[in-house]
């Protein structure tokens, strides 16, 4: 990797942040490289909203910056992976072919668990390999599979948590599903709840995981976890905290020895994200705080967007401290202050 500005090495394992919200573009992408494979996280970028402390040119030029690093990251890969289908984790194979030509691609299962935006986005996703491969993309689908969907692990009252889920069902049932396989010269995979090896590397992707609270909206995403060499990294893509309990318990219990945590999205708060989730994600955080001692934890993406995000959240940032625990987002990893903080000094 020549131009990621710096790396942690773990071992075996040598992960390189690639870009984070922290340095000014929506983003959650990663290299990570052991003897074995070298995997590309999440290679998208999208410019921050409207609301952010920079002008349009600016937020702009930085999305184009970060989709470059991913880029020559991208040199490097052999293998990619995708939680999910926004676009601040993949970008169009039209817009950037060489994030996958040739590679292995392991992605978000398109058919289940996944909502109608998502569904729709996965669909132009493998639309879009099939067009640089000059395939047909008919080629790729076929009816439906087999469909275990079940929601008892998460009990709700709510008529329109059932009515929501019901829908979904359907829309799995009856769509036509993207198949597995070769798209010219690459191999497509769905992610979930699988996992495999190469030489002493484990790559485990969990089931699918609610994008923030339970029947959240947004839909599910997949986690992954990468061992090599008696070290472990965990990347927990969007959980918002986490916001459920039972996914900090998850992380506690993997005690990773580098944990890449995303944050609450507190630029959202009183509109599509609410104190009580806030509260719920600052509790969880700090449980992982004390349930674990990584070298290094980048709590980071949703987080930064946010020019009172330090002060909504200082309850986390003090626990990590007097735990003596290295809790910092990428911009400080290289030495650097979150953009939306540095805004706001003016030149």
């Amino acid at each position: 990797m020549k131009k990621a500005p710096k790396s942690i090495s773990l071992g075996d394992i040598l992960i390189y942040p690639l870009w984070f919200d922290s340095m000014g573009a929506k983003s959650s992408s990663l290299l990570v490289e052991t003897p074995d494979i070298r995997l590309l996280v999440d290679p998208g970028a999208s410019e921050m909203q409207p609301s952010f402390p920079l002008p349009p040119d600016e937020r702009k030029r930085l999305r184009e910056e970060a989709l470059g690093v991913i880029k020559e990251a991208a040199k490097e890969a052999d293998t990619v992976f995708i939680s999910h289908y926004h676009y601040d984790h993949h970008t169009h194979p039209l817009e950037a072919p060489e994030l996958y030509r040739g590679k292995e691609l392991w992605i978000k299962d398109p058919n289940r668990f996944i909502n109608r935006s998502q569904w729709d986005r996965a669909r132009v996703f493998v639309k879009e390999l099939s067009e640089i491969s000059g395939e047909e993309f008919e080629a790729h689908l076929g009816p439906p599979g087999s469909l275990e969907a079940s929601f008892d692990s998460w009990p709700t009252r709510r008529k329109k948590d059932k009515k929501w889920a019901e829908d979904l069902v359907s829309l799995w049932r009856g769509g036509e599903w993207v198949r597995e396989g070769r798209i010219g010269d690459m191999r497509v995979r769905f992610a979930d709840g699988r996992e495999f090896r190469k030489g002493g590397t484990r790559v485990l992707f969990t089931e699918p995981l609610f994008h923030g609270g339970e029947y959240d909206r947004v839909g599910w995403v997949v986690a992954l976890l990468i061992e090599c060499g008696g070290k472990k990294l965990l990347y927990s893509s969007d959980l918002q905290g986490p916001v459920i309990e039972a996914y900090a318990s998850w992380i506690v219990r993997e005690f990773p020895d580098v944990l890449i945590l995303d944050g609450p999205p507190t630029y959202l708060l009183g509109y599509l994200f609410g104190q009580r989730d806030l509260q719920r994600a600052i509790a969880n955080t700090k449980a992982i705080i004390e349930g674990t001692a990584p070298e290094v934890i980048i709590y980071d993406h949703h987080l930064p967007r946010d020019p009172k995000f330090r002060e909504r959240t200082q309850e986390v940032w003090e626990l990590a401290k007097k735990r003596g625990r290295k809790f910092l987002t990428c911009a400080e990893l290289f030495g650097e202050e979150p953009v939306v903080l540095s805004t706001l000094q003016g030149p």
